[in-house]
């Protein structure tokens, strides 16, 4: 089991970066597949990003590829989501994901959740 805690998100205004950490629990967790997703006020969860637990590759929603990147440090049990470029269409609570087994870009398929990290970008 793995317990996953986000951080980063803030207000700020289009065009900035902003950097979010998800820290997780557990002895295991660089076998775990991770995941990014978002949700916006009125809207369903909707997927961001993913990394395996190779590391070997890295998946993105096509609304942000190109300015977006997901990333891992398995010595500190953290994974990251690199935003740039922000737009006011990217005002969510986001969400760290984790799952042992499955790699899926769907949110019904992730085990595990953390809390979630607002980020509004004005513009």
């Amino acid at each position: 089991q793995v317990q996953l805690v986000e951080s980063g998100g803030g207000l700020v205004q289009a065009g900035d970066s902003l950097r979010l950490s998800c820290a997780a629990s557990g002895r295991t967790f660089s076998f775990y597949h991770m995941g990014w997703f978002r949700q916006a006020p009125g809207k369903g969860r909707e997927f961001v990003a993913a990394i395996p637990w190779t590391g070997a590759s890295t998946d993105y929603a096509d609304s942000v590829k190109g300015r977006f990147t997901i990333s891992r440090d398995n010595a500190k049990n953290t994974i990251y989501l690199q935003m740039n470029s922000l737009k006011p269409e990217d005002t969510a609570v986001y969400y760290c994901a984790a799952d042992r087994f499955r790699y899926e870009l769907t949110p019904d398929a992730w085990d595990y959740w953390g809390q979630g990290t607002q980020v509004t970008v004005s513009s």
